[in-house]
């Protein structure tokens, strides 16, 4: 199975279709409630719940999804009998394989139910219609038009006796997004230096966003929150929260973070743990989410964007 413990929870959705095709007598027989075998179309959409409640006993490689809602509805046409289905989750994965799953097994339950009637049913067109949720509804920026800059906060790695990793990492997560860092520089845990490092990235280098690792806990040497609250216009409680949450239910220590996040103009400034470990985990959560910060500073809207 894939490893999707580093994913964020969010709001999955999918839909399929399945169509059978049947003689018209068929049809009549369904309408008249003339089907040996009971009604066809209830025991269907039975099915197709428990099936999607069931994926990933009946697909090897899906992961078990806790599902919060399917819907199944059963269309009668002239000639067959179309079969659509919609799938809900909070989770860390896609729902797809669960409507296809429910939409199939409600096609089949139908054919069961109806081959005593007709010998000449065709299962066709088992298919995805759309899903939503993680990623796939995200539409990135311009990101060759982002401006990012990554600060090391670390009296070793400034000393040299120790390699940097965590602003290592940050630089190529940022270019898998096809943005490239202008700026990496390693500082001493210095409130005052970094103070001024970052006041000449917002002000004079006019950067969109820096990153700063480390120097977030509670040494006497960890200063980075107060430098960089020092210097914010406004404050965003809300990605400091995030991270602390999803890092705590991973290490019971992440609680101990007093990392911070804000804005100063339009540079956006995100404080991330000093770890390699804790410094992924974060840009799991934040990117490619983080991005949209870019168009509401420039006057965008918060409508949803949809992705290919």
């Amino acid at each position: 199975m894939r490893d999707v413990s580093s994913k964020p929870n969010t709001l999955r959705t999918a839909k399929a279709c399945a169509e059978l095709i049947c003689s018209p007598a068929t049809i009549e027989a369904i309408k008249s409630g003339n089907v040996p075998k009971a009604d066809p179309l209830g025991v269907a959409r039975v099915a197709a719940i428990q099936a999607a409640k069931n994926t990933s006993l009946l697909i090897p490689y899906c992961h078990q999804v806790p599902l919060d809602f399917v819907n199944v509805d059963c269309e009668l046409q002239s000639d067959s009998i179309r079969v659509t289905t919609e799938v809900k989750a909070v989770w860390k994965t896609g729902v797809e394989m669960e409507a296809v799953t429910a939409a199939s097994a409600a096609a089949l339950t139908l054919y069961d139910m109806l081959k005593i009637i007709d010998d000449s049913m065709e299962i066709r067109s088992v298919k995805l219609l759309n899903k939503k949720g993680g990623k796939s509804d995200y539409v990135a920026p311009e990101m060759q038009l982002v401006r990012a800059a990554v600060l090391v906060l670390s009296d070793s790695a400034a000393a040299g006796t120790r390699t940097d990793k965590s602003g290592k990492a940050i630089v190529e997560r940022l270019e898998s997004f096809g943005l490239t860092a202008i700026e990496y520089k390693i500082l001493s845990d210095d409130q005052h230096e970094l103070r001024q490092e970052l006041l000449r990235l917002a002000d004079t280098a006019n950067v969109d966003l820096v990153f700063t690792t480390g120097g977030t806990g509670l040494s006497r040497r960890d200063t980075t929150p107060e430098a960089t609250e020092s210097i914010l216009d406004r404050t965003l409680p809300g990605v400091s929260e995030r991270l602390r949450s999803f890092g705590q239910e991973r290490n019971r220590r992440a609680m101990l973070s007093r990392a911070t996040a804000g804005v100063r103009g339009r540079t956006l400034i995100v404080n991330l743990p000093g770890s390699v470990n804790a410094v992924n985990e974060s840009l799991d959560v934040l990117l490619p989410w983080l991005f949209h910060s870019f168009a509401m500073m420039k006057g965008g809207g918060h409508e949803e964007r949809v992705g290919k």
